[in-house]
């Protein structure tokens, strides 16, 4: 299973950034595809998940009503559409795959390489 995560970059408060990831390497069907982020000197954070097959989502306070996750069934490509941006949001982002609905890092089996959003005031 290989995820591959791209789409970081600087963006100004208040702008929006979507961070991609494309899996490959065996159906994804039954399993939940999450986001976790990083920020410097933090423990990496649960930010959101997607059922692969149902499409059932879950965030974490901090980003509802601001983050969307989505998926490409087609492309085996889950998305992470990130508006409102504040500068709490700057950090790492990883995408992983598990096969349970949690928000905990050590439940996703298989995760991204990261990539860095940084938001400036």
């Amino acid at each position: 299973v290989q995820l591959q995560a791209s789409g970081g970059g600087l963006v100004q408060a208040g702008g929006s950034l979507r961070l991609s990831c494309a899996a490959s390497g065996r159906t994804f069907s039954w399993y939940y595809m999450g986001w976790f982020r990083q920020a410097p000197g933090k423990e990496r954070e649960f930010v959101a998940r997607i059922s692969w097959g149902a499409g059932i989502t879950h965030y974490a306070d901090s980003v509802k009503g601001r983050f969307t996750i989505f998926r490409d069934n087609a492309k085996n490509t889950v998305y992470l559409q990130m508006n409102s941006l504040k500068p709490e949001d700057t950090a790492v982002y990883y995408c992983a795959a598990g096969q349970k609905a949690t928000p905990y890092d050590e439940d996703y089996a298989y995760w991204g390489q990261g990539t860095q959003v940084t938001v400036s005031s």
